[in-house]
């Protein structure tokens, strides 16, 4: 039997589906993971199945900052070395995956952070 999705579920795979079409031109997946003390965000590449760069502030780049993790400049701190890591590989376009996060307050931050930093979405 399938088992049937929460809303929050369904909300993600909704969006996600959405975003691979829209990946499949040949750009990568810019998805973001928030819990309440860390942010994460991972491009992926849909077609091959790979995690072509990752950027979280659980990195020691990020740890250098000295800067608290869980609020918007954090978020902003971590778009800017996706960004960096992202043109590093030869990536400029990409889909933004918010995933099941309302796009507002660090998900924002983290998102206008990797456009400043050359991303192109």
């Amino acid at each position: 039997m399938v088992r049937k999705l929460n809303p929050i579920e369904r909300r993600a795979q909704r969006n996600r589906t959405r975003l691979k079409k829209v990946a499949g031109e040949g750009r990568l997946r810019l998805s973001v993971f928030r819990s309440a003390k860390h942010i994460s965000a991972q491009l992926i590449d849909d077609v091959s199945g790979v995690t072509v760069a990752a950027a979280s502030t659980l990195d020691p780049s990020f740890k250098e900052t000295g800067k608290k993790s869980s609020d918007k400049d954090g978020a902003a701190t971590v778009g800017k070395l996706i960004a960096e890591r992202a043109l590093a590989k030869g990536q400029k376009k990409v889909v933004f995956d918010r995933g099941r996060y309302v796009f507002h307050g660090r998900v924002k931050a983290l998102a206008d952070a990797a456009r400043e930093g050359g991303l192109d979405f």
